[in-house]
């Protein structure tokens, strides 16, 4: 694949994303009237309604919640699944599997489960930009390329929006967000940066930090400089605040909220959530009432009892946990999807997990979806 220089303006793209994406799904799935394989259906984890895997701990989760949706496995055999994002275009979701180097693409129509890109240069967090295009966060290099945020255009090119600051190389970029305005919020941590497993070992050259790529000049400037081990991140729906995971904190892993200034600078921080009783925050995203559903684990303490945390939490906008969804695998990201935008899939270290819910993403058919 070529590179190109940054280029927000690309006329035409995310018509050309759809038609592409469209004609994937359909060609996958007349192959299954040939009578080719097609993968089965998902499976429940639980045969009851309501699931018992969905709990209210606040009764003003209840509307969200539907009576007869179930918890489902939907894919597995990855070893360390994160940075999930939905392509509604061609009804498809794209995953990182990080320690394999790869992206995988499953796809709602056939229930398919194959490839989408390896190497991805241990790709993370994945999101889509203003005209649909995919945008990437890679952790760790494969050859001499990689520790990059980079967006993939219609004709399959890659084209690097961000790979220093200031001359010296990001750790391990993370995750990533998409504000109306064009603009690209992304964590860079040294996550990726200590183990031959998610990438490479390196020495760092930069502390950790969250940046901002303006969406017309694509310039890069460091907005937060101040947490230990930026990770997941989201805008409320107003797009006013910015939700910033500190997954380095101590004793507990917290969530800032941030004012954003119309010149995308940012106000005073204020703590909005505390993972505390040895929970771990890990990939956030902001629906449209306000409420912050957030992966959830185990921090690893020896009093911790993983099957007890893993799964997703649901803070409504006051920060107070309204919602639980209990799952056999830890919780790293998640993204909503489908048709209508109200799937919940969940990327949850081997497999992948959907439940349907009564909302959407903050920022449904507005920008970035």
């Amino acid at each position: 694949m070529t590179e190109r220089n940054n280029d927000f303006t690309t006329n035409g793209a995310r018509r050309a994303f759809l038609k592409s994406s469209l004609m994937v799904s359909a060609g996958v799935a007349s192959m299954g009237g040939l009578g080719l394989s097609r993968l089965a259906v998902a499976e429940p984890l639980t045969q009851r309604y309501p699931d018992e895997l969905v709990e209210i701990l606040d009764e003003s989760f209840a509307k969200y919640r539907l009576f007869n949706a179930s918890v489902e496995k939907i894919a597995s055999g990855m070893r360390w699944a994160e940075g999930p994002a939905w392509v509604g275009d061609g009804r498809y979701l794209l995953v990182s599997d990080i320690p394999e180097n790869r992206i995988m693409r499953w796809d709602e129509i056939t229930g398919s489960f194959d490839v989408y890109r390896q190497p991805s240069n241990h790709s993370n967090g994945l999101a889509r930009d203003l005209q649909g295009r995919l945008l990437a966060c890679e952790g760790s290099t494969t050859t001499d390329i990689g520790r990059r945020v980079t967006r993939t255009e219609p004709d399959g090119s890659i084209t690097v929006l961000a790979d220093r600051f200031e001359g010296k190389r990001f750790n391990s970029p993370n995750d990533l967000a998409v504000r109306q305005d064009g603009s690209v919020w992304f964590t860079d941590p040294p996550f990726q940066t200590g183990n031959y497993y998610e990438g490479h070992k390196i020495e760092t050259e930069l502390p950790d930090a969250v940046y901002r790529i303006d969406g017309a000049s694509g310039a890069v400037t460091r907005v937060i400089d101040s947490i230990s081990g930026p990770n997941g991140l989201c805008f409320s729906p107003d797009q006013n605040t910015l939700y910033v995971v500190e997954g380095r904190a101590k004793p507990n892993r917290l969530i800032w909220a941030y004012p954003v200034n119309e010149d995308g600078t940012l106000g005073e921080r204020r703590k909005h959530i505390e993972a505390s009783a040895y929970g771990a925050l890990d990939g956030i995203k902001c629906d449209e009432d306000g409420n912050l559903w957030c992966g959830w684990g185990s921090s690893g303490a020896p009093e911790a009892v993983t099957a007890d945390l893993d799964g997703v939490m649901i803070f409504n906008p006051a920060g107070k946990a309204i919602g639980k969804i209990r799952l056999p695998e830890r919780c790293a990201n998640l993204c909503f999807g489908g048709a209508k935008g109200n799937r919940l899939f969940m990327a949850s270290s081997h497999s992948l997990y959907a439940l349907y819910v009564n909302t959407r993403d903050a920022s449904f058919g507005k920008y970035g979806s």
